[in-house]
């Protein structure tokens, strides 16, 4: 494990105040918050770095599927929901079932995935009102490669582009209800290409 910065980390401003650039995220459109803002101070790195959930024998949860409701699953791939509401009309995550990251993928999990992003794609779309469904992968937080799926309402176009997840924290929450119906609908929708709804 790296335990020295890299070049790049020690050419890093830390501990300095950052002025926010004129043309910057906080300046965008589509940017949900408006008023003061400061970039916070950038603090020492952390390395080695701490092992993500599911590293070094730490049970994981994107195996047992202990984060969120099963929507859907096949032979090699998994749907998962989210059981509380969010404030975006929908909202899922795709995985494979073997554990490992996406450089870790079997050449038949890699050949399979840009279908499955399409077809996720298409079962998240199929609800109605749906402009955009942004696919996110960050793997920071989990070992486990997943993929997000997040749905941006017609006609939002406040809403566009990477600042959804934003938008998604400080918009009302969809009633719970509600939020379970289109858990089901999304799990039916995949359904309908081949696998098995778990709702």
């Amino acid at each position: 494990m790296t335990v020295e910065p890299s070049d790049f980390v020690k050419r890093l401003p830390i501990g300095e105040r950052i002025p926010m650039p004129e043309n910057g995220i906080p300046f965008w459109e589509i940017f949900p918050y408006e008023g003061e803002l400061a970039i916070k101070v950038l603090e020492q790195p952390v390395l080695p770095e701490p092992l993500r959930k599911g590293e070094d024998g730490e049970e994981c949860p994107g195996c047992v599927d202990d984060e969120g409701p099963l929507l859907w699953s096949d032979e090699h791939w998994k749907v998962r929901g989210f059981a509380e509401p969010k404030g975006v009309p929908a909202q899922v995550m795709l995985l494979p079932h073997d554990h490992g990251d996406l450089a870790d993928l079997s050449p038949e999990r890699a050949a399979e995935l840009g279908g499955m992003l399409q077809r996720v794609e298409r079962a998240v779309k199929s609800l109605g009102g749906i402009a955009r469904v942004h696919i996110n992968r960050w793997g920071d937080g989990g070992s486990h490669f997943h993929v997000w799926f997040i749905a941006r309402p017609e006609g939002m176009l406040q809403m566009r582009g990477s600042c959804l997840p934003l938008w998604g924290d400080v918009l009302p929450k969809v009633p719970a209800e509600e939020w379970r119906e289109t858990n089901v609908r999304i799990a039916r929708a995949l359904e309908g290409e081949g696998g098995k709804a778990h709702v």
